[in-house]
């Protein structure tokens, strides 16, 4: 027996490898397995060549658990190992101490990686003592175990072997009992191990028989060898991918389409990638592409490998030439990174374009689906932008659709306004904003329909891409205001009227918490509504970015603005404004006679300081100017208190009022319940 020092301490290579190399205890298995994947591996393309002879028989990769003495034993029939080559790949893996080791390969994890010995040491992160039974494929090669209890110390010794390969036997530590759990490792089997190249079987497979499960002789085979991100596309079948999609999610819908990663030149990179039906909530979708490294799982943060919009895709990818840590656990900064990065965003632009050109149909049928891709695509990247705005669809409340040449040939004509500004119009509720909708297509325009989850910063970016454009939502103003044209009049109420109807109704608005309503009177047309709620386009969409953009808090803060618009023209509001001012005959004419001559003589005394500085008017005058505007505005208050004191009684007034607000869905509660109650009375 021989026994030995592998030239490090205690104190300082199992700290390390624990912290620096292997941060996740789990990821033992995954080390482990895939050696003796490359092990078996290795031999096969020894046979190949002819440097090996012999029978090559069963390569299955073995993994068993003995729960009762507490082992996890992962076998392969593969190269195996005489005691010269432990020796060079267990005993002097540190062979300049730890601390040379790490500064030797901190700038190459690539030349660690797939080395035996490293991702042995993974072993002690979940055992107090780890064996290795071992018989090279090499003619004359003697067995030999080789064990190590964590300490510097080893020892090496013959033992008797029958067969090549090894078998390291792993006496698992009382505080990861966990991974003796069958349940537990075929868990990790399945996620890091689903698609090694070598069969890897986890004990037997096992079958209800009288009332238990009993083990049956068929392996319980845990991989895929041969997955199909490494066939040629020729070779599948539109099933194949289904059914491999399936297979990697299994609660998710059926994919849009796919795009299969096949390159060699300038690095290696195989994989398939799906689109999945995707309309709201991105987060929830990220990390479902799984990153492989020779069919060995490492991660499903891809992030610093495809740009931040392609997280949402789904599925595989391939790779011996993305540079790791060297755990494999996570990426590190490389040239071919952004290399592979641009890679895959143009085949993913060039399949969309493809798409879109062959079956535009198809392409319009998943675009509600591929739309918050795309347009998260174009809002976090220029150059996705710049192919993407080829196909990407406007989509209007008629569903038809349009690229956005085609949209701005279609609404050139009638939606520009007096400035030469070209008006988009668009709705993010066809319901609640039908009545705005309907009013707009009834004046020949045409309405977009906005109602995905980006498409707020959508808009904000296409006024900036698109020359001389503007998007207002179609219940921002009155349809007369939406688009202004040159020369647009109509026949206004004097100003007078028009504030005695404002009165009437803003003081029978409800008081609504961070809400704010201004009144005016408009000619709309007898045939239009008699009121309509609109909210300004600049203030909404503030508001509305605030919601999803950091920074823009102030603005989700401020209280709504809404416009309540009167049609003057209608002749419920007409009726109104004659019964109103019948009623309050009586009390209106002393106070707007008494208006109206405080109004000629604060008009004279503007008239006489015209020119002057104001050292040079009288302190008289000034103050007499300043009681008579005091005055105005008091007599203007009581001209308000008297038509509120009328409206108070006034159903129709109330009516009007409940009906613009449950358009908008702003009636609730007791508002709710006596507007009911009031349509019935009326009724």
């Amino acid at each position: 027996m021989q026994k030995g020092n592998i030239g490090i301490t205690t104190e300082n290579i199992f700290p390390i490898i624990k912290k620096f190399l292997y941060s996740d205890h789990e990821i033992f298995l995954r080390e482990l397995v895939s050696n003796a994947v490359d092990a078996t591996q290795k031999l096969k393309t020894l046979a190949a060549t002819g440097d090996f002879k012999g029978e090559l028989g069963d390569l299955t990769v073995r993994v068993k658990v003995d729960k009762e003495n507490g082992t996890i034993t992962i076998s392969d029939r593969g190269l195996g190992m005489t005691a010269e080559e432990i020796d060079k790949y267990i005993n002097q893996i540190a062979f300049s101490g730890a601390n040379d080791f790490l500064e030797k390969y901190k700038d190459d994890a690539n030349a660690i990686i797939g080395h035996f010995g490293l991702g042995f040491y993974s072993a002690f992160m979940v055992a107090k003592t780890v064996d290795i039974v071992t018989l090279s494929y090499k003619e004359g090669a003697k067995a030999v175990k080789w064990s190590c209890d964590g300490s510097p110390e080893f020892t090496l010794e013959e033992t008797e072997r029958s067969d090549r390969g090894t078998d390291i036997i792993l006496h698992v530590d009382e505080d990861c009992k966990e991974f003796l759990e069958e349940s537990r490792l075929q868990g990790l089997l399945t996620k890091y191990c689903h698609f090694l190249a070598v069969p890897v079987a986890f004990g037997k497979k096992k079958e209800w028989k009288d009332g238990k499960q009993v083990e049956t002789d068929e392996d319980n085979l845990i991989n895929d060898t041969c997955p199909i991100w490494t066939k040629k596309p020729s070779d599948l079948k539109e099933e194949d991918y289904k059914k491999f999609y399936r297979d990697l999610y299994p609660m998710a819908d059926e994919p849009l389409f796919w795009i299969h990663l096949n390159v060699d030149y300038p690095f290696n990179l195989t994989g398939v990638l799906y689109f999945p039906k995707i309309k709201s909530n991105i987060d929830l979708q990220r990390n479902k592409i799984q990153l492989y490294c020779n069919q060995v799982y490492v991660t499903d943060s891809v992030e610093g490998i495809v740009p931040d919009f392609l997280t949402l895709l789904h599925g595989v990818i391939d790779s011996p030439d993305i540079p790791l840590n060297v755990s494999r656990s996570y990426l590190q900064s490389d040239s071919n990174v952004k290399k592979i990065s641009t890679y895959i965003t143009k085949k993913v632009s060039d399949r969309l374009q493809s798409i879109f050109k062959n079956d535009r149909k198809e392409f319009e049928e998943k675009w509600d689906d591929l739309k918050i891709f795309i347009n998260y695509g174009m809002l976090t990247q220029e150059d996705f932008y710049e192919k993407a705005s080829k196909f990407a669809l406007f989509k209007d409340t008629d569903n038809k659709y349009y690229t956005f040449e085609e949209y701005q040939t279609l609404i050139k004509d009638n939606q520009t306004d007096k400035n030469g500004s070209l008006i988009y119009l668009y709705a993010n509720n066809l319901d609640e904003q039908y009545t705005y909708i309907d009013a707009a297509k009834n004046k020949g325009y045409n309405v977009l329909l906005m109602d995905g989850q980006l498409d707020v910063p959508m808009i904000n970016m296409l006024e900036q891409k698109f020359e001389k454009s503007h998007f207002t939502r179609v219940d921002s103003d009155i349809v007369d205001r939406l688009i202004v044209k040159e020369g647009q009049k109509g026949e206004e109420l004097p100003h007078d009227k028009q504030e005695v109807l404002s009165s009437l109704f803003k003081g029978q608005m409800p008081k609504v918490k961070k809400t704010e309503f201004h009144v005016e009177a408009h000619a709309l047309g007898e045939n239009n509504a008699p009121i309509v709620i609109t909210q300004a386009e600049y203030m909404r969409r503030m508001k509305d970015m605030a919601s999803i953009q950091p920074g823009m808090s102030f603005y989700g803060e401020m209280p709504d603005m809404f416009n309540l618009v009167l049609n003057s023209d209608h002749r419920l509001i007409k009726q109104v404004l004659s019964d109103a001012e019948t009623a309050c005959a009586e009390k209106l004419v002393p106070v707007e006679s008494e208006i109206a001559m405080l109004t000629l003589r604060r008009n004279e005394l503007q008239k006489a300081q015209e020119g002057k500085k104001d050292e040079e008017i009288p302190t008289a005058e000034k103050d007499e100017l300043s009681e008579v505007e005091k005055k105005i505005e008091a007599q203007k208050t009581e001209k308000e208190n008297i038509l509120n004191g009328y409206a108070v009684g006034n159903k129709v007034v109330h009516q009007l009022i409940d009906l613009a607000l449950l358009q908008n869905n702003m009636l609730k509660g007791e508002a709710l319940t006596n507007f009911v109650k009031r349509s019935v009375e009326m009724i």
